[in-house]
């Protein structure tokens, strides 16, 4: 699947999880996903205890947040 096609799995509607980036426009929040996948979880253990939820949402979550990330230049915080 392409990125553009994965890209459009993400949605984000201001009724629905107070306007957060989510999947399909299910209430499950692209974070949600993304911690999930970062406390080791599998994506078959994901896909098991969250049936609504396809391989490609896993993936979209994962493409939204490196779409996310591509930055030209990061400013320093003064503290």
């Amino acid at each position: 699947m392409s990125d553009r096609l994965l890209l459009s799995r993400i949605t984000s509607a201001p009724d629905i999880c107070h306007g957060k980036p989510c999947i399909r426009g299910l209430r499950y929040p692209v974070e949600f996903v993304l911690e999930l996948l970062s406390s080791g979880m599998t994506n078959e253990e994901i896909l098991a205890d969250y049936e609504d939820l396809e391989a490609d949402d896993l993936r979209a979550a994962i493409a939204w947040s490196a779409r996310l990330t591509r930055t030209k230049r990061i400013e320093p915080v003064l503290a």
